[in-house]
């Protein structure tokens, strides 16, 4: 039995073409891109090509590129270090009920050392509504953060519009492009963007390095100190053969983006018509228009058990999948993405992310088709849930499916 691997959106695996361009710089290649001797230019021609290539991915001068370690801490840099340059200005924040806990996370700290934060709700369909931001906004408001899309239902958010109204008040925008680049077009000069997040291990890249985009002329302080590095951005030694491999990523992604996007929107659409034809009393997680979701991510709640027991049993045939983010996995609560979209906690607590990648086949999703509804159905018959009737009157679970 060969293994299926459906959770992208919590890690991809390194590419062949990434990490043969990495292997020189842990062997001969192996000098500190800041000495001035010829093992250090060696290498810091690497990191300059690296640039490029990220800069190219959602096209903006590579001057403008910040290397970091993952997608967490450049969410930080770009939050914590604008506002420290801009406090001044104004101590208040805008973000989503939705984001990733990178960017809720630093905001909830940032409320203990008094800045003030508004959370934007979203819909049951987990989409804003731009009259809320654009209501939100006070003459103390220095920033706005919003994902471009979200990393358990796929939504994509309305980028270029909210950018738009940041600039209009003259407001630095950040965007957690994490689960958007390399599966849809990502362009900050079309979308008015200041600070713009990617992880190199979502896109086929190795784990623990990403990139930070700082727009020209956008103030931020740096949060580590100790080196000149990344232009006084941040200090520290880079990881050069990360960084090689992540501007390998970018190139292969922006050279492969519109097969990617037919192929992977293909598969994703098989496995979506399938669960929802073959599979009873279920919900789609997310907008039910597919051309506002990620064309990989398919997020499902299955309405009388429990989401762990199913990817559980799913583990069993070799499938892998997700209940949600992978930075909260482990958790008891259900999550705070499903909380904010006001599904039902019998339900939060059994969404389901199916989340495809290059390497993805129709055989595959064909066999998960074949597991998946024998599998809900025998999870179903143990629960005591499904067999108190399914239509008794006061049942909140009977009540809930009947809303779905």
């Amino acid at each position: 039995m060969s293994n299926i691997y459906l959770d992208y959106n919590a890690t991809s695996p390194v590419r062949p073409e990434v990490l043969e361009v990495m292997l020189p710089f842990y062997r001969e290649q192996f000098g500190n891109p800041s000495s001035v001797h010829w093992a250090g230019r060696q290498v810091s021609g690497a990191l300059e090509k690296a640039r490029e290539q990220v800069a190219a991915l959602f096209n903006d001068s590579p001057a403008e590129i910040v290397f970091v370690s993952c997608g967490s801490e450049g969410d930080n840099m770009a939050i914590k270090g604008t506002l420290d340059a801009l406090k001044e200005k104004g101590n208040h924040i805008i973000t989503t009920s939705i984001e990733h806990p990178a960017v809720l996370e630093t905001c909830q700290y940032l409320e203990k050392q008094g800045y003030d934060v508004t959370y934007l709700p979203v819909d049951r369909d987990g989409m804003l509504d731009l009259d809320d931001l654009e209501a939100a906004i006070t003459e103390k408001t220095v920033l706005i953060s919003v994902m471009w899309a979200n990393n358990e239902t796929g939504n994509i958010y309305p980028i270029e519009q909210i950018g738009r109204i940041a600039r209009k008040y003259n407001i630095r925008f950040h965007t957690d492009a994490v689960q958007a680049v390399g599966k849809i077009p990502v362009d900050v000069q079309k979308a008015n963007v200041d600070l713009l997040v990617i992880s190199g291990h979502k896109i086929g890249a190795p784990k623990g390095v990403g990139a930070l985009y700082v727009r020209r002329g956008t103030r931020m302080s740096a949060l580590m100190h100790g080196g000149h590095q990344e232009r006084n951005r941040r200090a520290g030694t880079q990881n050069v053969a990360g960084i090689v491999g992540l501007g390998k990523a970018c190139e292969l992604a922006l050279a492969e983006l519109d097969e990617y996007y037919d192929r992977v929107r293909a598969l994703r659409d098989r496995l979506e018509d399938g669960v929802l034809s073959q599979v009873p009393d279920i919900k789609l997680n997310g907008t039910p228009d597919r051309e506002k979701r990620l064309p990989n991510t398919l997020n499902v709640s299955f309405a009388y058990i429990e989401g762990e027991s199913l990817l559980l049993n799913l583990d069993m045939f070799g499938i892998a999948a997700s209940s949600g983010s992978a930075c909260t996995s482990g958790s008891l609560e259900p999550s705070h993405v499903m909380g904010a979209m006001c599904v039902e906690v019998t339900l939060a607590h059994s969404s389901t992310r199916f989340s495809l990648g290059p390497e993805t086949t129709e055989s595959e999703i064909d066999k998960v088709l074949e597991v998946l509804p024998a599998t809900v159905q025998r999870l179903r018959d143990m629960s005591p849930l499904y067999n108190c009737g399914r239509t008794a009157e006061g049942c909140e679970t009977c009540e809930t499916v009947r809303r779905i």
